[in-house]
Formats: structure tokens, sequence, C-alpha cells
């Protein structure tokens, strides 16, 4: 996957196209992810003991995984700020890294 928990990334295509947010949970059986402010759906509940009266939830539904790009923060890509391609680096000690396609800064994942 192009793509893991704690990254920001940009919506591609879709109704959301443009938007950019954190990846909260990723569905790699579905290959879909949720990305926190985009895609918001209203979920109609009954009154219940839980929720005593009901009404609409706000939550965010998944997008395909194939719709987002992860995003290059560094500041000197002629794509920062923008959802950029991925390609894969090997270290010298064989760990494997993800690098921006354009200026070759490493794509680290938001704390």
């Amino acid at each position: 996957m192009h793509v893991r928990m704690n990254d920001l990334v940009a919506v591609m295509s879709g109704n959301e196209a443009g938007k950019t947010g954190k990846i909260i949970k990723v569905l790699t059986d579905k290959k879909r992810v949720m990305i926190k402010g985009v895609n918001i759906i209203y979920k109609h509940t009954k009154p219940s003991q839980k929720n005593p009266k009901g009404g609409r939830i706000e939550k965010e539904a998944s997008i395909a995984i194939a719709n987002v790009l992860p995003v290059c923060q560094n500041k000197n890509c002629k794509k920062s700020d923008k959802g950029v391609r991925t390609r894969k680096k090997i270290l010298e000690n064989g760990d494997k890294h993800r690098v921006c396609a354009y200026c070759g800064s490493e794509i680290i994942a938001a704390e």
C-alpha cells in the first residue's frame, strides 16, 4: 500500500477532490481508507439508552485507496503540499522507505 495510518493525504478524485486530511483507519481487505474530516455522512439513529434523543450523527465514510495520494511536506519540492506519487528506496542496511517521486525526500507519517 502506498499510504499508511497517520499519513497526510490529498484526495485526487470524487466529490471530495482537492481536500487533504490525516488517515485515521486503513481497511486493507476492502482497499479503502478513512480520512479525518473528509467524506462526511449522516447516520440517522433511533433513540436508545446510549443516545436518548436519537437524530443525525456525523461520521467519516471510507474512500477508495486509489483515489488518495500522500502529501510531500518538503518545502523545496515543486509538488509541496499536494498529492505525490511515491517510490521505494532501499537503504544500505536493507530498510525500505517511501520517497517523493519528484524531489526524493522521505515521506514520513505524522504522529
